[in-house]
C-alpha cells in the first residue's frame, strides 16, 4: 500500500498532468537552443508567486524564476556542449525534469502541402527513410493541425513529441524540413531540433498575425475572416517563447492568384514572426533571425500555361527577383521552378524530388544565416543590359562573375507594344526572344521580334512549368544553380 502511494505521489509530481509542468513544446529528447543564445524554458504552476529553481543537472548554477498568472519562465545559461543533459525545474509543488535534452540549432518549418509531404513520399523513399535513422542527433517535433479564432498561450495537441528519428517518426514527417537539417548537421555537426508546425491547402493570411494582415490591408485582396490569423494563433504563437535559429517556408499555391497582395504579404509576415519571436522569448531568438523558403516548383505539364506561379514566385522576392535584399532581409530561398514531376503519385504540384530542394536550401542558408564566406549559393541573375547591336539583347550575370551553363536556347520572352515606348500593358504580346550566343557570364538575345512595334519589356522562365527537369536555360556552370524567372515590364 505504501510503494502505490509512493507511485502515485511521483506520478503527481513529475507527470504531465503535475501542478509544476513544463509546457507542450518540450519534453524528453527535445533540442534547445545553443549559444551563444540562450534557450528559454517555460510552463505552468498552480501557485503564483512561488520559487521556480531550473537546473542544467551537473552543469553550472541554478537559474531562479517566479510564477506569476499560473505561469513560470526562464532563461537557461547559453550551451554549446551537445549534452545529452538533464534538465529540472523544482518548486513547492514537486520536480519536473526533461531528459536527454541536446543543445543545437532550433529551425521552425511551416507553409502548406508542400512543406507537409512527408519522408515516405519523396524519391527513392526506402534510403531516405533508413539513412534518416542514422541522424540520432537530429531531432523531430510535429505541432498537430488545429486552428483557434484567439491566440492560444500553448500547443493544443502534439503529433509527434520531441523524438530522435526512429521508423515511427520519419516516414509523416516533413521531407523537405528533415533534408534539410540533415544537410544543416553533415555540415555543422551539432544537434539540430526541427519543428514542423505546417498544414496543407492553407493561405498564408492563416499564418501571419493581427500586424502583418493589417500591414496589407490596402491591397485589394479579400479573404474569408475566418482564415484570418488562425494557424498563427493556434500553431505559431504558442512556439513564440522557444528560442529558434531560424525558420523555413514552403508556401503560396493557395495565394497564386492573388500574387500582387503577396509581394506586401511574405514580407510583413517575416517581420512579424521575428519581432514576436524576438520578444516572447525575451530577446533571445534574434530580431533579424534568418528566414528561408522555396519559390512555388513546377506544376503544369503543359509547357505554355502561365497562370498565377510565376507571379508569386516574382512576389517571393518582393519583386526584386533575389533574396536577401532590403525588404527580406536575411533571407534566402531554394528556386525549384525547373524541378517538375509530373506524373507524382501526390499530384504534379507535390514534386517528389525534395532532396534538390532541400541542398540548395541548405547551401543558401549556410552563407546566409551561418555566415560562410566564398560560398556560391545562387544561381545566376542579370546585372546589366546592352543593346548596342541593333536586334540584339546581351545580358551579363552577377556583374561578370558567374560563367553561365546555357542548356536551352528558349526562356526569354520580350514584351511588344503598339501604344507604349516605355511600359509593358497588360494587352500587350510577349514574344519568344531565342538564346543566339553565349560566352562567359554573358548571353545575346534575338530581340527582333517586335518587327514594327515598341520592344518594352523582358521576362524569363515566366511560366507554371517552364522547363523539363533541370533543363531550364540559364544555370550556374559552376554550381549548377538554376537562374531564378525574372520579368522588367520598362523598355531598356
Amino acid at each position: 500500500m505504501v510503494l502505490i502511494t509512493l507511485i502515485l505521489l511521483v506520478t503527481a509530481v513529475t507527470g504531465s498532468d503535475a501542478a509544476l509542468r513544463f509546457s507542450a513544446s518540450y519534453g524528453d529528447h527535445v533540442v534547445l537552443q545553443r549559444g551563444p543564445h540562450k534557450a528559454v524554458v517555460w510552463g505552468y504552476a498552480d501557485k503564483n508567486n512561488e520559487n521556480v529553481t531550473i537546473q542544467i543537472v551537473g552543469h553550472g548554477s541554478p537559474v531562479q524564476t517566479t510564477t506569476a498568472n499560473g505561469m513560470w519562465k526562464a532563461k537557461l545559461p547559453a550551451m554549446t556542449s551537445p549534452g545529452p543533459f538533464v534538465i529540472t525545474a523544482t518548486s513547492s509543488e514537486g520536480s519536473v525534469s526533461l531528459h536527454d535534452v541536446l543543445f543545437g540549432d532550433v529551425w521552425v518549418c511551416s507553409g502548406q502541402s508542400n512543406m507537409v509531404f512527408a519522408m515516405n513520399s519523396v524519391n527513392n523513399s526506402a534510403y531516405e527513410l533508413k539513412k534518416a535513422l542514422t541522424f540520432d542527433k537530429i531531432r523531430l517535433f510535429h505541432v498537430k493541425d488545429v486552428e483557434s479564432p484567439t491566440p492560444l498561450a500553448d500547443i493544443k495537441t502534439v503529433q509527434t513529441p520531441w523524438t530522435a528519428p526512429t521508423a515511427e517518426s520519419v516516414p509523416a514527417f516533413s521531407a523537405l524540413c528533415l533534408l534539410y537539417g540533415e544537410y544543416l548537421y553533415n555540415h555543422r555537426k551539432y544537434p539540430i531540433g526541427l519543428i514542423e508546425s505546417a498544414w496543407g491547402g492553407t493561405p498564408i493570411e492563416a499564418w501571419s498575425g493581427p500586424d502583418a494582415i493589417k500591414a496589407c490591408t490596402g491591397h485589394a485582396r479579400k479573404r474569408n475572416h475566418r482564415d484570418t490569423s488562425v494557424l498563427w494563433n493556434a500553431m505559431i504563437n504558442p512556439l513564440l517563447a522557444t528560442t529558434i535559429y531560424g525558420a523555413i517556408w514552403f508556401q503560396g499555391e493557395a495565394n497564386a492568384r492573388h500574387s500582387a497582395k503577396y509581394a506586401c504579404q511574405q514580407p510583413a509576415m517575416v517581420k512579424e514572426w521575428r519581432k514576436n519571436f524576438h520578444h516572447a522569448s525575451m530577446g533571445e531568438t534574434s530580431l533579424n533571425f534568418p528566414f528561408g523558403f522555396v519559390q512555388l516548383a513546377a506544376n503544369s505539364a503543359n509547357h505554355t500555361k502561365i497562370g498565377g506561379f510565376p507571379g508569386l514566385r516574382w512576389a517571393q522576392t518582393a519583386n526584386m527577383g533575389y533574396v536577401p535584399n532590403t525588404k527580406i532581409p536575411h533571407s534566402f530561398m531554394s528556386v525549384a521552378m525547373d524541378l517538375p514531376d509530373f506524373h507524382s503519385p501526390r499530384g504534379s504540384i507535390h514534386s517528389r524530388f525534395k532532396q534538390d530542394v532541400a541542398e540548395r536550401l541548405g547551401l543558401a542558408s549556410l552563407a546566409v544565416a551561418y555566415g560562410e564566406k566564398g560560398l556560391s549559393y545562387q544561381g545566376p541573375y542579370p546585372t546589366s543590359f546592352n543593346t548596342k547591336t541593333k536586334g540584339h539583347l546581351v545580358i551579363e550575370y552577377d556583374h561578370g562573375h558567374t560563367v553561365l551553363d546555357i542548356r536551352t536556347t528558349a526562356g526569354f520572352e520580350i514584351c511588344c507594344s503598339a501604344t507604349s515606348q516605355t511600359t509593358c500593358g497588360t494587352n500587350d504580346a510577349w514574344v519568344a526572344a531565342p538564346v543566339l550566343t553565349h560566352h562567359g557570364a554573358t548571353v545575346t538575345l534575338n530581340v527582333s521580334g517586335c518587327q514594327d512595334k515598341h520592344w518594352v519589356g523582358l521576362r524569363y522562365s515566366w511560366r507554371e512549368s517552364p522547363c523539363e527537369f533541370k533543363k531550364c536555360c540559364v544555370y550556374g556552370r559552376d554550381n549548377d544553380l538554376p537562374a531564378p524567372s525574372f520579368i522588367r515590364n520598362t523598355a531598356f
